[in-house]
Protein backbone atom coordinates (compact mmCIF):
# COMPACT_ATOMS: atom_id res chain seq x y z
CA UNK A 1 0.00 0.00 0.00
CA UNK A 2 1.33 3.41 -0.97
CA UNK A 3 1.73 6.08 1.68
CA UNK A 4 0.54 9.65 1.79
CA UNK A 5 3.99 10.81 0.69
CA UNK A 6 4.02 8.70 -2.49
CA UNK A 7 0.38 8.66 -3.61
CA UNK A 8 -0.73 11.66 -5.65
CA UNK A 9 -4.07 13.43 -5.41
CA UNK A 10 -4.98 12.05 -8.83
CA UNK A 11 -4.19 8.49 -7.72
CA UNK A 12 -6.36 8.96 -4.62
CA UNK A 13 -9.19 10.31 -6.76
CA UNK A 14 -8.97 7.34 -9.11
CA UNK A 15 -9.10 4.85 -6.22
CA UNK A 16 -12.10 6.49 -4.55
CA UNK A 17 -14.01 7.07 -7.80
CA UNK A 18 -13.50 3.48 -8.90
CA UNK A 19 -14.97 2.14 -5.68
CA UNK A 20 -17.93 4.49 -5.94
CA UNK A 21 -18.47 3.53 -9.60
CA UNK A 22 -18.54 -0.14 -8.68
CA UNK A 23 -21.14 0.52 -6.03
CA UNK A 24 -23.21 2.64 -8.40
CA UNK A 25 -23.12 -0.05 -11.07
CA UNK A 26 -24.77 -2.62 -8.81
CA UNK A 27 -27.24 -0.23 -7.13
CA UNK A 28 -30.14 -1.34 -9.39
CA UNK A 29 -29.50 -4.96 -8.43
CA UNK A 30 -29.41 -4.04 -4.73
CA UNK A 31 -32.72 -2.20 -5.08
CA UNK A 32 -34.44 -5.37 -6.34
CA UNK A 33 -32.96 -7.93 -3.94
CA UNK A 34 -35.51 -10.00 -2.10
CA UNK A 35 -35.95 -9.68 1.64
CA UNK A 36 -34.87 -13.31 1.98
CA UNK A 37 -31.51 -12.66 0.32
CA UNK A 38 -30.87 -9.56 2.40
CA UNK A 39 -31.74 -11.30 5.65
CA UNK A 40 -29.61 -14.30 4.78
CA UNK A 41 -26.71 -11.95 4.07
CA UNK A 42 -27.08 -10.23 7.44
CA UNK A 43 -27.10 -13.53 9.32
CA UNK A 44 -24.09 -14.71 7.31
CA UNK A 45 -22.30 -11.49 8.28
CA UNK A 46 -22.98 -12.11 11.97
CA UNK A 47 -21.74 -15.69 11.76
CA UNK A 48 -18.62 -14.66 9.87
CA UNK A 49 -17.71 -11.92 12.36
CA UNK A 50 -17.98 -14.35 15.26
CA UNK A 51 -16.11 -17.12 13.46
CA UNK A 52 -13.29 -14.74 12.55
CA UNK A 53 -13.29 -12.79 15.80
CA UNK A 54 -9.66 -13.66 16.59
CA UNK A 55 -8.53 -12.20 13.26
CA UNK A 56 -10.67 -9.07 13.77
CA UNK A 57 -9.48 -8.54 17.35
CA UNK A 58 -5.84 -8.95 16.31
CA UNK A 59 -6.22 -6.23 13.69
CA UNK A 60 -8.07 -4.06 16.20
CA UNK A 61 -5.30 -4.46 18.75
CA UNK A 62 -2.84 -3.13 16.17
CA UNK A 63 -4.95 0.01 15.93
CA UNK A 64 -5.23 0.31 19.71
CA UNK A 65 -1.48 -0.03 20.19
CA UNK A 66 -0.85 2.57 17.49
CA UNK A 67 -3.34 4.90 19.18
CA UNK A 68 -1.60 4.50 22.55
CA UNK A 69 1.78 5.13 20.93
CA UNK A 70 0.41 8.33 19.37
CA UNK A 71 -0.93 9.52 22.73
CA UNK A 72 -4.67 9.40 22.01
CA UNK A 73 -6.87 10.03 25.04
CA UNK A 74 -8.41 7.11 26.97
CA UNK A 75 -11.85 8.22 25.75
CA UNK A 76 -10.80 8.00 22.10
CA UNK A 77 -9.11 4.66 22.65
CA UNK A 78 -12.34 3.39 24.23
CA UNK A 79 -14.23 4.38 21.07
CA UNK A 80 -11.68 2.45 19.02
CA UNK A 81 -11.50 -0.70 21.14
CA UNK A 82 -13.17 -3.96 20.19
CA UNK A 83 -13.46 -7.01 22.42
CA UNK A 84 -15.53 -10.18 22.39
CA UNK A 85 -18.36 -8.45 24.24
CA UNK A 86 -18.55 -5.64 21.71
CA UNK A 87 -18.31 -8.07 18.79
CA UNK A 88 -21.13 -10.07 20.33
CA UNK A 89 -23.21 -6.88 20.47
CA UNK A 90 -22.41 -6.18 16.82
CA UNK A 91 -23.53 -9.69 15.86
CA UNK A 92 -26.71 -9.30 17.90
CA UNK A 93 -27.41 -6.05 16.11
CA UNK A 94 -27.12 -7.80 12.74
CA UNK A 95 -29.72 -10.34 13.87
CA UNK A 96 -31.95 -7.47 15.02
CA UNK A 97 -31.71 -5.77 11.62
CA UNK A 98 -32.51 -9.04 9.87
CA UNK A 99 -35.64 -9.39 12.02
CA UNK A 100 -36.93 -5.92 11.16
CA UNK A 101 -39.55 -5.41 8.43
CA UNK A 102 -38.09 -4.65 5.02
CA UNK A 103 -39.09 -1.08 4.12
CA UNK A 104 -38.38 -1.45 0.40
CA UNK A 105 -41.52 -1.77 -1.72
CA UNK A 106 -43.88 -0.49 0.98
CA UNK A 107 -46.79 1.41 -0.52
CA UNK A 108 -46.85 4.51 1.65
CA UNK A 109 -50.12 5.73 0.19
CA UNK A 110 -52.11 5.48 -3.01
CA UNK A 111 -55.36 6.39 -4.70
CA UNK A 112 -57.24 6.19 -7.97
CA UNK A 113 -57.88 9.30 -10.02
CA UNK A 114 -61.18 9.99 -11.86
CA UNK A 115 -59.35 9.31 -15.14
CA UNK A 116 -58.64 5.76 -14.00
CA UNK A 117 -54.93 6.21 -13.20
CA UNK A 118 -53.84 4.39 -10.04
CA UNK A 119 -51.12 6.30 -8.16
CA UNK A 120 -48.85 4.65 -5.60
CA UNK A 121 -46.18 6.28 -3.45
CA UNK A 122 -43.65 3.45 -3.05
CA UNK A 123 -40.68 3.32 -0.67
CA UNK A 124 -37.38 2.71 -2.51
CA UNK A 125 -33.65 2.77 -1.66
CA UNK A 126 -31.72 6.02 -1.97
CA UNK A 127 -29.01 4.31 -4.02
CA UNK A 128 -25.38 4.72 -2.91
CA UNK A 129 -24.77 5.96 0.63
CA UNK A 130 -21.39 7.39 1.56
CA UNK A 131 -20.41 7.28 5.23
CA UNK A 132 -17.43 9.26 6.56
CA UNK A 133 -16.67 8.44 10.18
CA UNK A 134 -13.94 8.47 12.78
CA UNK A 135 -12.57 5.91 15.19
CA UNK A 136 -15.49 3.59 16.01
CA UNK A 137 -15.12 0.40 13.95
CA UNK A 138 -18.63 -0.81 14.83
CA UNK A 139 -19.87 1.92 12.48
CA UNK A 140 -18.44 -0.13 9.61
CA UNK A 141 -20.82 -2.99 10.34
CA UNK A 142 -23.83 -0.92 11.45
CA UNK A 143 -23.69 1.20 8.31
CA UNK A 144 -23.23 -1.74 5.96
CA UNK A 145 -26.06 -3.66 7.62
CA UNK A 146 -28.60 -0.86 7.47
CA UNK A 147 -27.68 0.05 3.91
CA UNK A 148 -27.94 -3.59 2.83
CA UNK A 149 -31.35 -4.17 4.45
CA UNK A 150 -32.70 -0.94 2.96
CA UNK A 151 -31.46 -1.95 -0.50
CA UNK A 152 -28.61 0.56 -0.71
CA UNK A 153 -24.97 0.18 -1.64
CA UNK A 154 -22.48 1.78 0.73
CA UNK A 155 -19.07 3.43 0.41
CA UNK A 156 -17.34 3.54 3.80
CA UNK A 157 -14.49 5.83 4.81
CA UNK A 158 -13.43 5.33 8.42
CA UNK A 159 -10.76 7.15 10.39
CA UNK A 160 -7.06 6.46 10.02
CA UNK A 161 -6.93 5.31 13.66
CA UNK A 162 -9.21 2.33 12.91
CA UNK A 163 -7.88 1.44 9.47
CA UNK A 164 -6.77 -2.11 10.29
CA UNK A 165 -10.00 -2.86 12.16
CA UNK A 166 -12.16 -1.50 9.35
CA UNK A 167 -10.29 -3.42 6.65
CA UNK A 168 -10.73 -6.64 8.64
CA UNK A 169 -14.43 -6.08 9.33
CA UNK A 170 -15.27 -4.91 5.82
CA UNK A 171 -13.52 -7.85 4.17
CA UNK A 172 -15.30 -10.34 6.44
CA UNK A 173 -18.79 -8.92 6.01
CA UNK A 174 -18.47 -8.23 2.27
CA UNK A 175 -17.48 -11.82 1.59
CA UNK A 176 -20.25 -13.17 3.83
CA UNK A 177 -22.85 -10.99 2.10
CA UNK A 178 -21.62 -11.98 -1.35
CA UNK A 179 -21.94 -15.67 -0.47
CA UNK A 180 -25.60 -14.99 0.34
CA UNK A 181 -26.31 -13.43 -3.05
CA UNK A 182 -25.53 -9.75 -2.51
CA UNK A 183 -23.48 -8.16 -5.35
CA UNK A 184 -19.79 -8.27 -4.47
CA UNK A 185 -19.37 -4.52 -5.03
CA UNK A 186 -22.27 -3.43 -2.83
CA UNK A 187 -20.05 -2.86 0.24
CA UNK A 188 -17.01 -0.71 -0.50
CA UNK A 189 -14.36 0.45 1.97
CA UNK A 190 -11.95 3.27 1.18
CA UNK A 191 -8.92 1.45 2.57
CA UNK A 192 -6.36 4.24 2.23
CA UNK A 193 -5.49 6.60 5.11
CA UNK A 194 -5.07 9.87 3.22
CA UNK A 195 -7.41 12.68 4.26
CA UNK A 196 -7.85 13.60 0.62
CA UNK A 197 -9.89 10.42 0.12
CA UNK A 198 -12.72 11.89 2.20
CA UNK A 199 -12.49 15.15 0.26
CA UNK A 200 -12.93 13.25 -3.00
CA UNK A 201 -15.98 11.42 -1.60
CA UNK A 202 -17.63 14.71 -0.67
CA UNK A 203 -17.70 15.76 -4.31
CA UNK A 204 -18.75 12.56 -6.07
CA UNK A 205 -22.09 13.91 -7.26
CA UNK A 206 -23.74 11.38 -9.54
CA UNK A 207 -21.92 8.46 -7.92
CA UNK A 208 -22.81 8.94 -4.24
CA UNK A 209 -26.43 9.89 -3.62
CA UNK A 210 -26.26 10.78 0.08
CA UNK A 211 -23.37 11.48 2.44
CA UNK A 212 -23.57 10.83 6.19
CA UNK A 213 -20.73 12.05 8.45
CA UNK A 214 -20.37 10.37 11.85
CA UNK A 215 -17.96 11.67 14.44
CA UNK A 216 -17.04 14.78 16.37
CA UNK A 217 -18.24 18.29 15.76
CA UNK A 218 -15.13 19.16 13.73
CA UNK A 219 -15.64 16.35 11.22
CA UNK A 220 -19.36 16.98 10.85
CA UNK A 221 -18.89 20.73 10.35
CA UNK A 222 -16.16 20.16 7.78
CA UNK A 223 -18.24 17.71 5.74
CA UNK A 224 -21.41 19.84 5.88
CA UNK A 225 -19.51 22.96 4.78
CA UNK A 226 -17.42 21.34 2.04
CA UNK A 227 -19.52 18.55 0.50
CA UNK A 228 -21.36 19.03 -2.77
CA UNK A 229 -23.08 15.65 -2.37
CA UNK A 230 -26.34 16.01 -0.34
CA UNK A 231 -25.40 15.56 3.32
CA UNK A 232 -27.20 14.77 6.56
CA UNK A 233 -25.80 16.54 9.62
CA UNK A 234 -25.34 14.04 12.44
CA UNK A 235 -23.87 13.26 15.74
CA UNK A 236 -22.36 16.14 17.70
CA UNK A 237 -23.94 15.92 21.13
CA UNK A 238 -23.71 18.75 23.66
CA UNK A 239 -26.48 17.16 25.73
CA UNK A 240 -28.05 18.49 28.94
CA UNK A 241 -29.88 17.13 31.97
CA UNK A 242 -32.10 19.68 33.71
CA UNK A 243 -33.22 18.99 37.29
CA UNK A 244 -36.46 20.86 37.99
CA UNK A 245 -37.34 22.20 41.43
CA UNK A 246 -39.72 19.31 42.22
CA UNK A 247 -37.49 16.46 41.03
CA UNK A 248 -37.01 13.25 42.96
CA UNK A 249 -33.40 13.68 44.15
CA UNK A 250 -32.46 10.00 44.04
CA UNK A 251 -33.85 9.67 40.53
CA UNK A 252 -32.07 12.81 39.37
CA UNK A 253 -28.74 11.62 40.77
CA UNK A 254 -29.08 8.24 39.09
CA UNK A 255 -29.97 9.84 35.77
CA UNK A 256 -27.10 12.36 35.66
CA UNK A 257 -24.55 9.76 36.82
CA UNK A 258 -25.72 7.38 34.10
CA UNK A 259 -25.94 10.07 31.42
CA UNK A 260 -22.41 11.28 32.17
CA UNK A 261 -20.47 8.16 33.15
CA UNK A 262 -22.06 5.06 31.60
CA UNK A 263 -20.01 5.75 28.45
CA UNK A 264 -18.69 9.32 28.42
CA UNK A 265 -17.05 9.13 24.99
CA UNK A 266 -20.29 8.93 22.98
CA UNK A 267 -22.50 11.64 21.52
CA UNK A 268 -25.53 11.00 23.76
CA UNK A 269 -23.59 11.40 27.00
CA UNK A 270 -24.57 14.43 29.09
CA UNK A 271 -22.12 17.34 29.04
CA UNK A 272 -23.99 19.92 31.15
CA UNK A 273 -26.13 19.64 34.29
CA UNK A 274 -28.66 22.40 34.89
CA UNK A 275 -30.24 22.64 38.34
CA UNK A 276 -33.18 24.78 39.49
CA UNK A 277 -32.15 27.15 42.30
CA UNK A 278 -34.89 25.84 44.62
CA UNK A 279 -33.47 22.31 44.68
CA UNK A 280 -29.77 23.09 44.22
CA UNK A 281 -28.86 23.19 47.93
CA UNK A 282 -30.25 19.69 48.55
CA UNK A 283 -29.38 18.12 45.22
CA UNK A 284 -25.96 19.39 44.19
CA UNK A 285 -23.85 18.12 47.14
CA UNK A 286 -25.35 14.64 46.75
CA UNK A 287 -24.95 14.63 42.97
CA UNK A 288 -21.41 16.01 43.18
CA UNK A 289 -20.31 13.22 45.51
CA UNK A 290 -21.84 10.54 43.28
CA UNK A 291 -20.17 12.04 40.22
CA UNK A 292 -16.81 12.46 41.98
CA UNK A 293 -16.97 8.81 43.03
CA UNK A 294 -17.11 8.00 39.29
CA UNK A 295 -14.10 10.19 38.55
CA UNK A 296 -15.99 13.14 37.06
CA UNK A 297 -14.39 16.60 37.05
CA UNK A 298 -17.00 19.30 37.74
CA UNK A 299 -16.86 22.79 36.25
CA UNK A 300 -19.46 25.02 37.83
CA UNK A 301 -20.95 28.50 37.80
CA UNK A 302 -20.46 30.74 40.84
CA UNK A 303 -23.64 29.47 42.56
CA UNK A 304 -22.61 25.88 41.92
CA UNK A 305 -19.18 26.47 43.47
CA UNK A 306 -20.76 27.91 46.61
CA UNK A 307 -22.43 24.52 47.13
CA UNK A 308 -19.63 22.41 45.64
CA UNK A 309 -16.40 24.25 46.55
CA UNK A 310 -14.05 21.81 44.82
CA UNK A 311 -15.70 22.37 41.42
CA UNK A 312 -13.53 24.29 38.98
CA UNK A 313 -14.85 27.59 37.60
CA UNK A 314 -16.85 27.07 34.41
CA UNK A 315 -16.04 29.22 31.40
CA UNK A 316 -18.25 30.36 28.54
CA UNK A 317 -16.50 27.78 26.38
CA UNK A 318 -17.47 24.98 28.77
CA UNK A 319 -21.18 25.55 28.13
CA UNK A 320 -20.63 24.94 24.41
CA UNK A 321 -18.19 22.01 24.69
CA UNK A 322 -18.84 18.35 23.87
CA UNK A 323 -16.26 16.97 26.31
CA UNK A 324 -16.59 13.27 25.42
CA UNK A 325 -14.78 12.67 28.71
CA UNK A 326 -15.39 12.54 32.46
CA UNK A 327 -15.96 16.30 32.65
CA UNK A 328 -19.31 17.93 33.42
CA UNK A 329 -20.33 21.58 33.33
CA UNK A 330 -22.85 22.54 36.04
CA UNK A 331 -25.09 25.61 36.25
CA UNK A 332 -27.77 26.71 38.69
CA UNK A 333 -30.70 28.39 36.91
CA UNK A 334 -33.56 30.49 38.21
CA UNK A 335 -36.35 28.86 36.24
CA UNK A 336 -37.47 26.26 33.73
CA UNK A 337 -37.52 29.02 31.13
CA UNK A 338 -33.85 29.84 31.78
CA UNK A 339 -32.95 26.15 31.44
CA UNK A 340 -34.75 25.93 28.09
CA UNK A 341 -33.08 29.13 26.90
CA UNK A 342 -29.64 27.80 27.90
CA UNK A 343 -30.21 24.49 26.12
CA UNK A 344 -31.45 26.12 22.93
CA UNK A 345 -28.45 28.49 22.95
CA UNK A 346 -25.67 25.97 23.61
CA UNK A 347 -27.13 22.58 22.66
CA UNK A 348 -26.52 20.77 19.39
CA UNK A 349 -30.14 19.62 18.92
CA UNK A 350 -29.25 16.04 19.87
CA UNK A 351 -30.66 14.77 23.19
CA UNK A 352 -31.97 16.73 26.19
CA UNK A 353 -33.55 15.56 29.47
CA UNK A 354 -35.69 16.98 32.26
CA UNK A 355 -36.17 15.36 35.68
CA UNK A 356 -39.46 16.48 37.20
CA UNK A 357 -42.71 15.40 38.85
CA UNK A 358 -44.63 18.12 37.05
CA UNK A 359 -46.53 17.14 33.92
CA UNK A 360 -46.85 20.83 33.04
CA UNK A 361 -43.08 21.41 33.28
CA UNK A 362 -42.36 18.26 31.29
CA UNK A 363 -44.82 19.28 28.58
CA UNK A 364 -43.31 22.75 28.28
CA UNK A 365 -39.78 21.33 28.15
CA UNK A 366 -40.73 18.84 25.42
CA UNK A 367 -42.50 21.49 23.36
CA UNK A 368 -39.89 24.24 23.59
CA UNK A 369 -36.54 22.44 23.63
CA UNK A 370 -35.17 22.16 20.08
CA UNK A 371 -33.67 18.66 19.89
CA UNK A 372 -34.02 15.42 18.00
CA UNK A 373 -34.77 13.51 21.22
CA UNK A 374 -36.26 14.91 24.44
CA UNK A 375 -36.50 12.83 27.62
CA UNK A 376 -38.67 13.10 30.70
CA UNK A 377 -37.20 11.32 33.73
CA UNK A 378 -34.75 9.21 31.72
CA UNK A 379 -31.09 9.28 30.73
CA UNK A 380 -29.97 10.78 27.43
CA UNK A 381 -27.95 7.60 26.86
CA UNK A 382 -31.03 5.93 25.36
CA UNK A 383 -30.72 7.86 22.09
CA UNK A 384 -29.51 4.93 20.05
CA UNK A 385 -30.91 3.11 17.06
CA UNK A 386 -30.69 -0.28 18.76
CA UNK A 387 -32.36 0.96 21.94
CA UNK A 388 -35.10 2.64 19.89
CA UNK A 389 -35.91 -0.69 18.25
CA UNK A 390 -34.35 0.21 14.89
CA UNK A 391 -31.86 -2.68 15.04
CA UNK A 392 -28.92 -0.31 14.59
CA UNK A 393 -28.33 3.19 13.34
CA UNK A 394 -26.27 4.79 10.63
CA UNK A 395 -26.18 8.05 12.54
CA UNK A 396 -28.21 10.40 14.70
CA UNK A 397 -29.50 13.28 12.61
CA UNK A 398 -29.58 16.64 14.37
CA UNK A 399 -31.12 18.45 11.41
CA UNK A 400 -34.79 18.80 10.54
CA UNK A 401 -35.12 17.77 6.90
CA UNK A 402 -35.65 14.18 5.72
CA UNK A 403 -34.55 12.49 8.96
CA UNK A 404 -34.19 13.40 12.63
CA UNK A 405 -32.77 11.40 15.53
CA UNK A 406 -31.48 7.82 15.15
CA UNK A 407 -31.51 6.89 11.47
CA UNK A 408 -32.65 3.34 10.79
CA UNK A 409 -33.98 1.58 7.73
CA UNK A 410 -36.80 3.93 6.74
CA UNK A 411 -34.51 6.94 7.00
CA UNK A 412 -32.28 5.33 4.36
CA UNK A 413 -35.10 5.20 1.82
CA UNK A 414 -36.88 7.70 -0.34
CA UNK A 415 -39.95 7.14 -2.50
CA UNK A 416 -41.01 7.14 -6.09
CA UNK A 417 -44.43 7.53 -7.69
CA UNK A 418 -45.62 4.47 -9.57
CA UNK A 419 -48.57 5.19 -11.84
CA UNK A 420 -50.69 2.39 -13.31
CA UNK A 421 -52.77 3.09 -16.37
CA UNK A 422 -54.77 1.48 -19.14
CA UNK A 423 -53.71 3.60 -22.05
CA UNK A 424 -54.66 7.02 -20.67
CA UNK A 425 -53.17 10.01 -22.49
CA UNK A 426 -53.37 13.67 -21.58
CA UNK A 427 -55.15 16.04 -23.94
Amino acid sequence: MATASTRTIEEIRQIVEEKARRAKAVAPIMASLSTEVKNRALLNMADAIWERRDFILERNMEDVENARHEGLSPALIDRLLLNEGRLESICKSLHEVAALPDPVGEIIEGWKRPNGLVLQKVRVPIGVIGVIYESRPNVTVDSAALCLKSGNCVVLRGGREALNSNIALASVIAQAASEAGVPADAIQLIDIPEREAAQVMMRLNGLIDLLIPRGGMGLIKYVVENATVPTIETGAGNCHVYVHEDADIDMAVNIIVNAKTQRPSVCNAAETLLVHKNIAEKFLPVAAKALRDKGVELRGCDRTRQLVPDAKPATEEDWATEFLDLILAVKVVDSLEEAIEHINKYGTKHSEAIVTKSLEAAKKFCEQVDAAAVYVNASTRWTDGYEFGLGAEIGISTQKLHARGPMGLRELTTYKWVVWGEGQIRK
